[in-house]
């Protein structure tokens, strides 16, 4: 609805560029990202299936892979659906309540898989750190309870920005989203109202979760070093290590990622549009395509037992 200034009031329905400037070959980027969702969905499927079957796996190292499996299922199921049909068929619009609760689920599931990971480094510390201690500490009522919590500080910490927008920002200059996802800065960018306090609870939520768990994970991790190196036999040393080299890889490509697409999206105004959206969606997109491969190679007991059900499956 026009108002007298011009502006849109409450609009019912939003229009998602895609990738701003780089519209005319969305269609080829489009079959990269599509690989990299199928890869993940099956990688991570497998990683699930694996885990579940096999009662060996039952120990709080594989359950907590197995919770980032299906986090990482369900981000980019949040986001590749809807941005093919943008790169594929045109399909750009979206409804406003459609838009939030995309927008919700992608920043939720981010938090639970930032979550998930301070989780991990955790099971790591103490299994290195107090090895004798581990089985007692990690129980299954704890396990609950970390999951638990994750979840719920996610779903705390993200729905108000989800309410900040619905009930503050009423009135806009355009319904036409300059990216291919509902992300809260891109939707609060298009508000006529004053948005500070949307920036600020936006900034509050990445660094509360972000911020909290990168430091946490690197103590962790300073511990572990300074514990690994003070073994006597070099062979323990390296058995000790190597057991983190996947976590220690999938924290450093989601961080990374994650800043990179934070710092150039606030502060890199001199940077192309395109080069914003892009890191975005590589920052929702690579971890879930990376993270089964990593483990797949890195954890001998899941390749062992994924390679142990193809070929059984062969023999058949």
């Amino acid at each position: 609805m026009l108002t007298n200034n011009g502006s849109i009031f409450m609009p019912s329905i939003l229009t998602l560029v895609g990738i701003p400037g780089l519209e005319s070959v969305q269609c080829w980027i489009g079959i990269p990202f599509c690989v990299m969702y199928i890869i993940a969905v099956i990688g991570n499927s497998v990683i699930l299936a694996t885990i579940k079957s096999e009662n060996s796996l039952h120990k709080p190292m594989y359950i907590f892979l197995a919770m980032l499996a299906a986090t990482d299922i369900a981000l980019s199921t949040c986001i590749l659906p809807k941005m093919l049909g943008i790169f594929w068929f045109h399909l750009s619009e979206i409804n406003f309540e459609a838009c939030l609760l995309q927008m919700w689920l992608i920043h939720a599931f981010q938090a639970i898989e930032s979550g998930v990971l301070l989780a991990m480094a955790l099971d790591r510390y103490v299994a290195i750190c107090a090895p004798l201690r581990h089985t007692t500490i990690f129980s299954q009522q704890l396990l609950t309870q970390i999951a638990i919590g994750i979840t719920l500080r996610a779903a705390i910490l993200v729905t108000p920005t989800l309410v900040l927008v619905k009930y503050r920002l009423k009135h806009y200059r355009t319904t036409v989203i300059s990216h291919s996802y509902c992300e809260h800065m891109a939707l609060v960018k298009l508000a006529l109202e004053d948005t500070r306090i949307n920036k600020i609870y936006g900034l509050f939520v990445a660094f509360t979760i972000l911020g909290f768990d990168i430091i946490f994970i690197t103590l962790s991790y300073v511990q572990i070093f300074i514990t690994v190196f003070q073994l006597p036999q070099k062979e323990a040393r390296l058995k000790a290590f190597n057991t983190c080299i996947a976590h220690i890889c999938v924290f450093l490509q989601f961080y990374l990622l994650a800043f990179f697409s934070f710092f150039t999206h606030r502060f890199g105004s001199h940077i192309p549009p395109y080069v914003h959206i892009l890191l975005s969606n590589l920052y929702l997109l690579v971890p879930p395509f990376l993270n089964p491969i990593v483990y797949g190679v890195k954890t001998k007991q899941i390749r062992d037992h994924v390679l142990k059900v193809l070929f059984s499956i062969k023999a058949s």
